[in-house]
């Protein structure tokens, strides 16, 4: 940079050097477009070169004829069609020579006092008919340190010259206005009007109203030719270059040096933010889609429990269907109109087999097979659920205002993938009469283990068989007693209340043994399930987590970066 740097300048200049870099560094995996990594980059590169001064414009607006005005003398080729097909950068040199570069870019050295202090640039016209020019307008644009913005008083801010003034806000570029061509207006009022237009719609555009600057570039170089003092000053030239010069002197340079890649670097910090943001709300998204899948996977209180207790309520009426109907046997057997009949054990046994105990093993089974059938299918909903799940997650960079880094996106489209092959696997290739026979034979298993069979409907018959002996015993006894009024008032009650009380023992244990075996069946395949499920969704439960903690500190860094340059904007004098 030729300029003469005292210590608060150095420090000033150091410091923008240092964050541009660390601006750039923390673009890194957000998605920023390189267009815009490429603009900061050739900003901060232009950090130690002369100062630029970029002229832009529609073609034809008079932008040659301004540069040539302002070195006063005829450097770059003029016309009424687009002549500048290249970046042209004009530099100060003991004598005139051009030179093409390998980049395409045209160099022209000459001895215009002007070049001392600055060079100038001069783009290809915005809205001509080669669009590649304009794109290279474009391109050049983010290393300019000041923006001189050329439009012609005979079409005054055309759209597209407001769209390219947006675009110049976005890279945070000081702006110059000029209206050129201002001689072909007919009054001063004339004049007047169409500045206060053009200063008025620029000031909407850049946020900031402008100063315009009318003038006439042609009748500037006329006048300089025939030394016409007078025209010379009515041209409006010599008033822009007294107003330019002053605003570039060597503090004005040096402060829109700093403020140009700053100006960059803010628009960068920006894009990264929203990158960053994006990034954060698809997997915000991703997190939801966790949790519920987590919700599905089971908790004390989720549905698939639920539904399970409601199945093994249906055993438990089968087992009280049950002692219901013991009761009323014993009510229709033990008492003294049939105690003749308790006298025969055999028979008392076969009976309440065949009344009592009846379906009870053939009914449990059934109802045990429901709730296997119930597991099996759960399973397999759960995992449907995961797909049905994941395939409401859009994909990453669906739409402008949510793209993100590449790398980002194919990482979690990979991850996703992978969850969502293993469901479609899972639930194509799932044995459901194979598992409902593996768990059924471990609910088997688990029952036996219970020692449930030690009150099988044959135990209980023999346990009644036994009851009804006793009690004949002790109606022989009475009998002989001579005291049979006893029977009916005393001992058949007593004995229907004992059995009662036996019954309602056995099936009380039989229910206890039976939910606690069932149960932990039950808990025993959810796990499993859920094992299956969370070791598929792992990966990506794991990329979320990661990939949150990633852009979350991006952003703290991001944050940091954008604070510190408003802090330095603030000490440049931005």
């Amino acid at each position: 940079m030729q300029l003469a740097l005292d210590p608060t300048r150095q420090a000033l200049f150091g410091d923008t050097n240092r964050l541009v870099g660390e601006v750039g560094a923390a673009l890194e995996g957000l998605g920023v477009e390189p267009v815009t990594r490429k603009a900061l980059a050739d900003a901060h590169g232009q950090l130690a070169q002369p100062f630029l001064l970029v002229v832009v414009g529609e073609f034809n607006a008079g932008k040659s004829a301004l540069i040539n005005a302002l070195v006063g003398s005829p450097l770059v080729e003029e016309g009424v069609t687009p002549t500048t097909s290249s970046v042209g950068i004009l530099r100060y040199g003991p004598a005139l020579e051009r030179t093409l570069r390998p980049d395409g870019i045209r160099e022209v050295e000459a001895p215009a006092p002007i070049l001392r202090s600055i060079a100038i640039v001069d783009t290809p016209g915005t809205n001509a008919v080669l669009r590649e020019h304009e794109a290279l307008t474009r391109d050049f644009l983010p290393r300019a340190d000041l923006v001189l913005f050329v439009s012609s008083a005979d079409r005054p801010y055309t759209e597209s010259e407001r769209a390219f003034l947006a675009a110049i806000r976005e890279w945070g570029k000081k702006v110059v206005l000029v209206l050129n061509k201002s001689d072909l207006l007919r009054t001063d009022a004339d004049l007047a009007e169409v500045v206060a237009f053009v200063g008025k719609r620029a000031g909407e555009t850049l946020g900031v109203e402008p100063q315009v600057f009318a003038l006439s570039a042609w009748g500037a170089q006329i006048a300089r030719q025939q030394a016409d003092a007078a025209a010379l000053e009515r041209s409006g030239l010599p008033a822009f270059e007294a107003q330019v010069g002053a605003m570039l002197d060597e503090h004005g340079r040096f402060r829109l040096k700093l403020l140009s890649p700053l100006g960059v670097a803010r628009r960068a910090l920006r894009e990264a933010d929203e990158r960053a943001l994006a990034g954060l709300a698809l997997l915000e998204g991703d997190t939801t889609a966790l949790a519920a899948i987590e919700a599905r996977l089971g908790g004390p209180e989720d549905a698939h429990t639920r539904d399970f207790r409601l199945r093994l309520s249906d055993v438990e009426k089968t087992l009280l269907e049950f002692e219901r109907r013991g009761h009323a046997f014993f009510d229709e057997r033990l008492r003294l109109g049939r105690f003749r009949e308790l006298f025969d054990r055999e028979r008392l046994r076969r009976d309440f087999e065949a009344e009592v105990t009846g379906a009870l093993p053939h009914e449990i089974e059934r109802r045990v097979s429901g709730i296997v059938d119930f597991l099996v299918e759960a399973e397999l909903r759960q995992w449907q659920d995961v797909m049905a799940l994941l395939a409401e997650r859009p994909a990453a960079g669906r739409g402008s205002a949510t793209r993100v880094d590449k790398r980002f996106a194919w990482n979690r489209a990979r991850m996703l993938e992978e969850v969502g092959a293993a469901a479609r696997e899972a639930v194509a290739h799932y044995d459901a009469s194979g598992e409902a026979r593996r768990l059924a034979e471990k609910v088997r298993e688990s029952l036996a283990q219970a020692a449930l069979l030690q009150v099988s409907a044959l135990g209980l018959g023999t346990i009644v068989a036994a009851l009804a002996s006793t009690t004949a015993a002790d109606v022989t006894g009475i009998l002989a007693a001579g005291a049979l009024s006893l029977i009916g008032l005393f001992l058949l009650p007593a004995r229907r209340e004992k059995a009662r009380r036996e019954l309602a023992a056995k099936v009380s244990t039989l229910r206890e043994r039976l939910m606690r075996s069932l149960g932990a069946s039950f808990d025993a395949e959810r796990a499993r399930a859920a094992a299956r499920i969370r070791e598929a969704v792992a990966p990506y439960a794991a990329f979320v987590g990661r990939e949150q903690q990633r852009l979350t500190q991006a952003r703290a860094t991001l944050d940091a970066l954008a604070a510190h340059l408003e802090e330095l904007v603030a000490r440049v004098g931005g």
